[in-house]
């Protein structure tokens, strides 16, 4: 443990007062800090989620799609004149000088960009013309929030937004709320379901996985898995399943062994696909499946 005399003798005086021993107590120590650590993250997601943004993610982006009610400010290299500021129509299209209707709608900035730059070049306007598109009020973008969130609803977003914005929307993830968020959007006709870790967004490479918002995505935030611990622990009752927990930290979650408790023989009550429950015994090494009802046997000696 980290620390000078007076932190190792504080924890001293810790570990004596509940009794567990060193292993155990350390265990539990670093479950606790582990829980402090979700619980601030999670008090802290409606404000980070507006300070992280990137500039792949700013107005102008060469990755967002345009859409209906979108407006844009779109200038032409040493052409003041074809300036223009539109918003787009109900089917993505707007009114460009000198080439008329263009439709943007579905278009990435970049595309539509060069798209306005062939027809001014193949109209034989403009020789090689450079067009700059930036998109100045983002109107077609609306995402739903729901499960445990503090403000679940339908949201319609004024900017490129990620994950953490849409969620920092919603009033962030309530206490019961998973850390594994589910993000299910349309794409070519077909449903597609991708699951993305929500305090792995606020760690080193959390950017890869903080999805861009499309429009009509829907984001959906499951209870938390949870499992039980009773018999001869501390702490026994419901806790927060993690990812791969074994039988020993489920122990540990518990708060260790109680002076009459033992690791053998450990059952646990689990529920088949069908919903049926069987009993079996566990090694410590062995992982805790959601709903796991764990029971800690007395010692016999």
């Amino acid at each position: 443990m980290p620390g000078g005399t007076g932190h190792k003798a504080a924890i001293a005086r810790m570990r004596n007062e509940t009794g567990l021993n060193e292993g155990n107590f350390y265990r539990v120590f670093l479950e606790m800090e582990k829980m402090l650590m979700r619980r601030l993250l999670r008090w802290m997601l409606p404000l980070l989620a507006v300070l992280i943004t990137t500039p792949a993610f700013a107005a102008g982006s060469g990755g967002y799609h345009l859409g209906s009610g979108d407006v844009v400010h779109i200038t032409v290299y040493e052409h003041p004149g074809l300036t223009l500021d539109a918003r787009l129509g109900h089917d993505g299209s707007i009114n460009f000088p000198l080439i008329g209707e263009v439709r943007l709608g579905g278009d990435t900035t970049s595309e539509a960009e060069a798209k306005i730059a062939r027809e001014l070049a193949s109209g034989g306007f403009i020789k090689a013309p450079q067009v700059n598109l930036n998109v100045t009020e983002y109107r077609s973008q609306e995402v739903t929030v729901l499960g445990w969130v503090n403000r679940p609803g339908e949201y319609h977003l004024h900017k490129a937004s990620r994950i953490t914005n849409a969620l920092a929307l919603a009033g962030g993830i309530v206490p019961h709320g998973a850390d594994l968020v589910t993000l299910i959007r349309e794409k070519d006709g077909k449903t597609e379901y991708r699951q993305i870790n929500a305090l792995k967004l606020f760690q080193p490479g959390g950017a890869k996985l903080n999805k861009r918002i499309r429009n009509n995505d829907i984001l959906f935030v499951p209870r938390q898995q949870v499992f039980y611990i009773y018999g001869q622990v501390q702490r026994p009752g419901l806790f927060r399943l993690k990812q791969h927990m074994t039988v020993a930290q489920a122990l540990a979650t518990g708060g260790g062994l109680t002076i009459r408790g033992t690791e053998s023989g450990i059952k646990i009550m689990r529920q088949n696909k069908n919903g049926t429950t069987h009993t079996i015994t566990e090694k410590l090494s062995g992982q805790v499946m959601p709903n796991d009802v764990i029971y800690v046997p007395e010692s016999l000696f």
